[in-house]
């Protein structure tokens, strides 16, 4: 089983808060350990509502944000190296300006997370491999 085209590149159709608005460096999660985070390269959550990314430990997704009365709620859907995944999450803007919230994978654990705000990658995060990826790299 192969991973789906990009499903969630659509523009949602309310805009994200500017002060939510670009990327944002996780820093820091409550259940996963921080060490390794940046396996990938620098773990980053994108919230500008049209093509957003996660990248986290050995995390690739696609993001599908939308503003919410509190914040920002997202789905996402990816691999976990070659593994599929989805979930979903939320973020809150703290008083310090960092973002604080929750990632949630589907029948699976959830974590708190912290991030602070980024400018956006020299070089884009690249898209979740395939289950069949796997098997070409040889």
């Amino acid at each position: 089983m192969s991973l789906p085209s990009p499903p969630q590149r659509s523009t949602t159709t309310t805009p994200i808060p500017p002060e939510y608005h670009g990327w944002w460096r996780i820093v820091d999660t409550g259940t996963w350990v921080t060490d390794g985070l940046d396996d990938l390269g620098p773990a980053l959550l994108s919230l500008t509502g049209s093509g957003d990314r996660l990248r986290m430990h050995c995390l690739l997704a696609y993001v599908n944000a939308r503003p919410t009365r509190t914040g920002v709620a997202f789905s996402w859907e990816g691999a976990w190296e070659y593994d599929q995944m989805a979930g979903t999450g939320n973020a809150r803007l703290g008083k310090d300006g960092r973002l604080g919230g929750e990632i949630r994978i589907k029948d699976g654990d959830s974590s708190t997370f912290v991030a602070e705000k980024a400018e956006e990658p020299d070089e884009p995060i690249p898209d979740p491999p395939s289950y069949r990826d796997k098997w070409r790299r040889w």
